[in-house]
Parts: structure tokens; sequence; C-alpha cells
């Protein structure tokens, strides 16, 4: 059964790295989504979200482990925003920051108990920041 209290990770800064979303990406991307790329070289807006996992430093179980929870015991993912500043581009490599908003443990009617994970991924190049994505998670935690 989980502890009582989650770990304290709330502002944990994640490694971060960076991310070049390349033409040949951008355009099998959009042939499996059904898009068109777009031929003015703006990338498709769902890579906010490939290039920011990729690019945040660390794999999705090394996120996990640091809030105690192995990727073996099924995480889902129940919510993803982003505020674009402008559209991603193809060809531009973006820096790719990130923190763990809040890890908090609460009583779950389907699951015995849960950690409700937040983590905030943001996307930047030479003119400033393009996209800021935050990501929810639900952490299974079981017991009564």
């Amino acid at each position: 059964m989980a502890s009582a209290a989650p770990p304290d990770v709330a502002g944990r800064v994640l490694p971060g790295g960076t991310y070049r979303i390349t033409p040949e990406e951008n355009r099998d991307f959009c042939v499996s989504v059904g898009a068109e790329p777009d031929p003015t070289g703006l990338a498709h807006p769902l890579f906010f979200y490939i290039a920011s996992q990729c690019g945040m430093g660390l794999s999705v179980a090394g996120l996990l482990a640091l809030c105690e929870f192995d990727v073996a015991d099924g995480p889902m993912m129940t919510g993803s925003d982003a505020r674009f500043t402008r559209p991603l581009r193809v060809g531009k490599e973006y820096r790719v920051d990130g923190e763990i908003v809040s890890l908090l443990r609460k009583p779950s009617r389907t699951f015995g108990m849960a950690d409700q994970l937040r983590f905030r991924l943001t996307l930047s190049d030479s003119d400033g920041e393009a996209v800021e994505g935050t990501s929810s998670w639900i952490l299974p935690r079981g017991g009564a």
C-alpha cells in the first residue's frame, strides 16, 4: 500500500534538452494523422507534445521514478493543454525546460489511492517562448 504522502517533488526542475522538428518527421506525422504538411514551414501543432516529451531530458519512466512510481504499474494521462505564443516551425531547434508542478495523493474509488501528477514543459527558441504545455497524469497506488 502507498505511504500517506507522496514524495515532495513539486517545483523540481527537469533536466531539459533540445529538440529539432525535421521536415521528414513533420511530413510523416502529418501523413499519419491525415493532414497536409504546411507549405510555409509550420510544424503540425501536436509537435508541441512530441518535442517537449522527447526533449525534457528524462524518459517517461525516469519522470515517474522521481515520483516513486514504476511505469509498469500503469500510469494514465488524463489531460494536456498548451498555450502557444507562436506556431512551431520545421527545422528550428527548440530548448525544452520543465518542472513538476504538483504531486497530490488522493483516495480513488477506482484505484484505492492515486497520485495526481502535473508537470509543465516549455519550448523556446532564440526568439523566446513558443509554447507551454501542462500534462496531468494519474498514478494508481492501490490499497484501500
